[in-house]
């Protein structure tokens, strides 16, 4: 079997750029919907209307979202300049891609760090916001309070919490009656919800970090290819110089050059052998004859 040359080995991880490429920017679409998801999504944007600005959902909220959004950027350039570097064959441009990789993927490893050590931070900000609405709804019945804890109900589905001590009050049952009642426990259905969404976003993670150590390593391949002119599709850059006013072009010693029109020297009787030397033509010129 005939082992692969570097030409092929160069065209191939080329085409491995462009397809990587393409999944980086998805992955940055994918980034982004969720960011927005996170920001304006109904789930997330009605314990956001229910909390303060002095509350830790609130700045985890602003976070997630800005940081969601930055990666989905650098993710888009990173694919953008990667592609454009692999048609171009510019290492500038590979540089750059190579560089949004490598911040993506330290962004990532933050993420992942902050997920792994604290796993339900997040979870436990959403059900202190919900705890602090309920038991203002509790003692303010008619008031907005009241207004969001049953818009918080109405989203997750949802209604009320049970008691430690299964001893809920007059105001605490009133709450929840009708179909309401039936609906599970709202600590319950906040809690799954968050970490099903936390899940998606541990998915995305992990297939980022991945997508990036490839991309970093197809990335610098190329680069390495680049500068050292292993190009495919060109054949070669060929410039014109300009010419040194003391050079002469060189023409063949039949014809002679001068500065008007170019004049047709005779032949010679040396330069002709006897007896193919006729007539000129009727145009002026010579004209050589051939014996028959």
């Amino acid at each position: 079997m005939a082992t692969m040359g570097p030409w092929s080995r160069v065209r191939m991880v080329k085409c491995q750029m462009l397809v990587t490429s393409f999944f980086v920017l998805l992955l940055g679409l994918s980034m982004a919907t969720l960011a927005a998801l996170t920001y304006y999504g109904a789930h997330f944007a009605v314990i956001g209307h229910a909390s303060s600005d002095k509350t830790p959902y609130e700045a985890m909220h602003r976070w997630t979202f800005y940081a969601g959004i930055s990666l989905a950027g650098l993710l888009t350039v990173g694919a953008v300049l990667g592609a454009a570097a692999t048609m171009r064959e510019a290492g500038g441009l590979m540089a750059g891609g190579f560089l949004c990789f490598a911040l993506v993927f330290g962004a990532l490893v933050e993420v992942a760090f902050w997920r792994f050590h604290n796993p339900t931070q997040v979870e436990d900000a959403v059900l202190d916001t919900y705890d602090l609405v309920y038991d203002q709804a509790v003692k303010n019945v008619s008031g907005t309070p009241q207004q969001q804890l049953v818009a918080i109900q109405d989203t997750f589905l949802c209604c009320g919490k049970n008691s430690p001590f299964s001893l809920l009050g007059d105001l605490e049952v009133s709450l929840c009656q009708g179909e309401e009642a039936a609906r599970q426990d709202c600590l319950v259905g906040i809690r799954s919800f968050l970490r099903m969404y936390g899940n998606i976003a541990s998915i995305l993670t992990g297939i980022g970090l991945a997508a990036m150590v490839y991309a970093m390593l197809l990335s610098s391949f190329l680069w390495f290819a680049i500068r050292s002119g292993c190009s495919l599709d060109r054949k070669g850059k060929y410039t014109l110089s300009r010419r040194a006013p003391d050079c002469q072009p060189q023409e063949p010693s039949f014809f002679r050059h001068s500065p008007g029109w170019p004049v047709l020297q005779h032949p010679t009787e040396v330069d002709v052998p006897h007896g193919h030397l006729g007539a000129s033509s009727p145009s002026g010129g010579p004209q050589l004859l051939q014996d028959s």
